[in-house]
């Protein structure tokens, strides 16, 4: 084997030397290239985890404002029960029933103190049921009745409270099944030549302030291209200043007028006009969100109403529920028949019998309306009478509409 000369091994030498200088180069060289590219990209990997941080809070912020908002939301906009007015009134011991104090027939004060009317019995049949105590608060002031409600110095309205969409959504109030069917009229003087509202062009009308009544009217004459002056004030005010001669109208449910002119002694000195003007289907008022308390509120008055359709009365009551004919009776006085089963139908806070307590506290609720309403706002024929009456004898387009919802 020939071995290279010395000339020949320094050239080799030289040339491993600068070969290995190059690849040592190469390597420092990509290593270099590596460190700054790990660096580069370190300082990425910084840039994107400060824009994250950065970004994180501006779309988590939503998130955690939304979660503190839900926690922080009251009841009733997330839909969940208000409170627990049921248990309430039962610990308390005492119902708070908001009624009119100044309106013969439906709410009244007597002369000796006692609130009677149609409307006050709807309390007492509620206080029955939930077998506690009534104290009637009076709500006579249209423009604060709801306040007393929101504000739980009341646990249920019942004061001729008109069902309205804006009610319903805008003062958290829920409305039960309608008590009565009534409508916006107008009272004349006699003799005053006024027939209809077409005939009250720049007329004085007195109408309550803060109703509905005072809406539907200025609606009305907006539509007819009338123009009127209105005289405002409570109930017992505009009534006063009607009687007085210091407006030409009155303007009210027709109920109210009829209850109202009823009982003077110079009734004859004035006319109800047979316009009406608006539809008033009259509930009583809880609370939103309070389911359990509108359920018991809403199955008394329709319990009261299957009763008459059912011919169970205040003087038949007892008799029925310890003998009942059928299931149907059996199941609304909640008690068993022939030997079955008592159901409660989930009214377990107020007992299978809560109705019955109802019935035998104010009767049915035909009863009801006999004995407050009566004759002066007639019942046959009218909106009020029950939807299963003979309407061969009604004149066309009128008959009842009242009927109970089925209790099973």
């Amino acid at each position: 084997m020939r071995f290279p000369t010395l000339k020949g091994r320094r050239l080799t030498s030289a040339l491993l030397f600068a070969g290995a200088a190059l690849i040592a180069g190469a390597v420092i060289g990509a290593c270099t290239s590596d460190e700054e590219d790990q660096q580069a990209q370190a300082q990425d990997q910084q840039v994107q985890q400060m824009q994250q941080q950065q970004e994180q809070p501006q779309a988590a912020q939503p998130q955690q404002q939304q979660q503190q908002q839900q926690q922080d939301q009251p009841a009733q906009v997330s839909g969940e029960p208000r409170e627990n007015t049921v248990q309430l009134v039962k610990d308390r011991g005492v119902l708070l029933c908001g009624v009119k104090q100044t309106q013969p027939l439906f709410g009244f004060r007597e002369p000796d103190g006692t609130v009677v009317g149609f409307d006050v019995d709807f309390c007492k049949a509620i206080a029955a049921a939930m077998e506690v105590d009534l104290e009637l608060v009076d709500a006579s002031d249209a423009s604060t009745r709801f306040e007393l409600l929101a504000n739980g110095n009341i646990d249920v309205l019942i004061r001729t409270t008109t069902i309205t969409a804006s009610r319903d959504r805008e003062l958290a109030v829920d409305f039960a099944q309608t008590t009565f069917y009534t409508g916006q009229g107008f009272a004349v003087h006699a003799g005053s030549g006024i027939g209809s509202t077409a005939d009250m062009g720049g007329a004085t009308i007195c109408v309550q302030s803060g109703t509905t009544t005072e809406q539907n009217l200025a609606d009305h004459f907006t539509d007819l291209g009338l123009s009127y002056t209105p005289l405002g004030g409570s109930d017992q005010e505009t009534q006063d200043a009607f009687l007085a001669g210091r407006c030409d109208v009155w303007t009210a449910d027709q109920s109210n007028l009829a209850s109202r002119i009823g009982v003077l002694d110079n009734a004859s000195d004035f006319v109800i006009l047979g316009e009406l003007i608006s539809k008033e289907p009259l509930a009583p008022g809880v609370r939103d969100y309070d389911s359990e308390w509108k359920d018991i509120v809403n199955w008394v008055v329709h319990g009261l109403i299957g009763a008459e359709e059912m011919g169970i009365t205040q003087a038949n009551v007892a008799a029925m529920a310890s003998n009942p004919p059928n299931t149907a009776i059996a199941r609304l006085l909640g008690v068993s028949f022939e030997g079955g089963e008592v159901s409660t139908l989930g009214f377990e806070s107020v007992g299978a019998q809560f109705i019955q307590r109802a019935i035998a506290e104010v009767g049915n609720y035909g009863e009801i309306y006999a004995n407050n309403v009566g004759d002066a706002v007639p019942r046959a024929c009218s909106l009020n009478a029950l939807a299963s009456e003979d309407k061969s004898n009604c004149p066309v387009g009128t008959g009842g509409i009242l009927y109970a919802l089925p209790y099973r």
